[in-house]
């Protein structure tokens, strides 16, 4: 079920106040019921699997609580196995069957193993992780094995953040299903914000920005310098807006309810380092692969050789959870790029910055080292968003061709005349970026403190005009036509 669409205005507004209207005890089931048939709205057999990994894990954790010694790390080994079978078979089969067939033909040989013809379910890969994190913190002594079965099915498939995340740890979310969430109208109304929030990100600004990189990915050598230059300022604006719009909507609606899911995002644009881009970037993925990859392989406390390739692994890892394609891989490859070189040179970068005097210009050089992170990141999105790897070698070597003159013709006789067909007219367009300024507005305004709790505080002559041009915004600027999440492939 898709949180822009009507289908889920109606499913929101009929769980959320019999969720208030039933006795505590009745109201694990009844998430839990909503929760599957949230999920069964997409493809309804694939709730098996989800039932599959569901018994795996709550039986491993049951176990894992009564055994001792190295059984304990083979059932943990054993639940792994469990999941990433899972994901090999749905998600990586046909791309690992094709990469054996294409190192088979150097010896003109063909792969003995058939290609399946499976659909990927969605989000296997956020629900899957959360499971495996249950078992890890279980054998870890960090979390009590679940005994409730229905709480821990509720754990995994809690549907407002089913799909997309954020992925949660057991130490967070399952003591709150016992909690009970009594009717608080500010919580409520907090969250109620939030979802807002989200739908304005994913349908004003993210939605009415897709058709611009969907036409020229769909067929990048059709363009050059300036219409690539837009193509992939708009994914990167674009897949923001829809990714931290979904987490926005998931947490707001969490919320209302009273459970308290992780930040997902803080203003990961406004990042001055790639480093502190992760820190700010699918916050609960990529602390899910710090503890669970990075730190176990040693992290930064090995020998500067081994720290580097342990950062490499940790991406590799991270692009092919995003996807069984090279392009996903050699995106992960790049940040893994990017953080080595920027821990190999910084002596000389700081060098730089006194030399030159950005050190004592500090408001000046925070704004160069925004502007260059956020040009290495949209740069790597070429990879991410690109359909093959020759495709964003074309996008890389062609977005300088005949850029000056487009730039000439745009600032200096103010027309822009790129004789393509973008996806976007000049309405869009200007929506779009009036909607971009007004997010940035509200992102810089949050370095003073939180927005929503300064509108709470307005009397209500400035706090329902507000609700409402929010509102009427999102209905008559908005793109509604059901458009999938990004992530929800994933």
């Amino acid at each position: 079920m898709l949180f822009n669409s009507l289908h889920f205005l109606a499913f929101f507004s009929v769980v959320t106040p019999l969720y208030f209207l039933l006795p505590h005890r009745s109201r694990a089931p009844l998430l839990l019921i909503s929760s599957c048939y949230f999920y069964m709205v997409f493809v309804p057999v694939y709730i098996l699997i989800l039932g599959f990994t569901i018994l795996i894990d709550y039986g491993a954790g049951l176990l894992l609580g009564q055994t001792k010694g190295t059984r304990r790390k083979w059932l943990l080994i054993a639940s792994l196995i469990a999941n990433i079978g899972v994901l090999a078979v749905f998600k990586y089969y046909n791309f690992l069957n094709e990469s054996l067939g294409g190192v088979l033909t150097l010896w003109e040989a063909r792969s003995p193993f058939p290609m399946l013809s499976i659909l990927l379910p969605i989000g296997l890969s956020f629900h899957t992780f959360q499971a495996m994190s249950y078992t890890i913190e279980v054998y870890r002594g960090n979390q009590p094995p679940e005994r409730n079965f229905l709480i821990y099915s509720l754990y995994v498939m809690f549907y407002p953040q089913l799909v997309a995340g954020p992925i949660e740890r057991p130490q967070n979310l399952l003591h709150q299903f016992r909690e009970k969430h009594e009717f608080d109208y500010q919580r409520i109304v907090d969250g109620l914000k939030l979802m807002a929030w989200g739908l304005f990100k994913k349908v004003v600004i993210a939605d009415r920005l897709a058709p611009l990189p969907d036409a020229v990915f769909s067929d990048v050598q059709q363009y050059h310098g300036l219409a690539l230059a837009l193509a992939i300022t708009a994914f990167a604006i674009q897949i923001y807006c829809d990714f931290s719009g979904y987490s926005d909507i998931a947490i707001g609606a969490a919320r209302v309810m009273g459970f308290r899911l992780m930040t997902n995002f803080d203003r990961p644009y406004h990042a001055r380092t790639i480093a502190e881009f992760w820190r700010r970037w699918h916050i609960s993925l990529s602390t899910w692969f710090k503890d669970y990859l990075y730190i176990p392989l040693g992290g930064s406390r090995v020998s500067v050789p081994r720290w580097y390739l342990n950062l490499v692994i940790v991406f590799v890892m991270s692009g092919l959870w995003h996807g069984p394609n090279w392009t996903y891989v050699i995106w992960g490859l790049l940040h893994a790029f990017y953080l080595i070189f920027g821990l190999a040179t910084q002596p000389i970068r700081d060098a730089l910055r006194r030399v030159s005097g950005l050190s004592a210009r500090p408001t000046l050089a925070s704004g160069l080292q925004m502007f260059c992170t956020f040009s290495l990141v949209t740069l790597a999105w070429v990879f991410f968003r690109a359909n093959t790897v020759g495709d964003a070698l074309y996008v890389l070597t062609h977005l300088t061709q005949g850029l000056g003159q487009d730039l000439r013709n745009l600032f200096l006789h103010r027309r822009l005349d790129l004789g393509f067909n973008l996806g976007l007219d000049r309405t869009d367009l200007l929506i779009a970026v009036a909607a971009v300024a007004v997010m940035e507005f509200v992102h810089w305004a949050q370095y003073r403190g939180s927005v929503t709790r300064w509108v709470s505080q307005k009397p209500a002559y400035i706090r329902w005009p507000l609700y409402y041009a929010a509102v009427f915004t999102i209905l008559f600027l908005g793109v509604h036509g059901d458009r999938q999440f990004i992530y929800f492939q994933f």
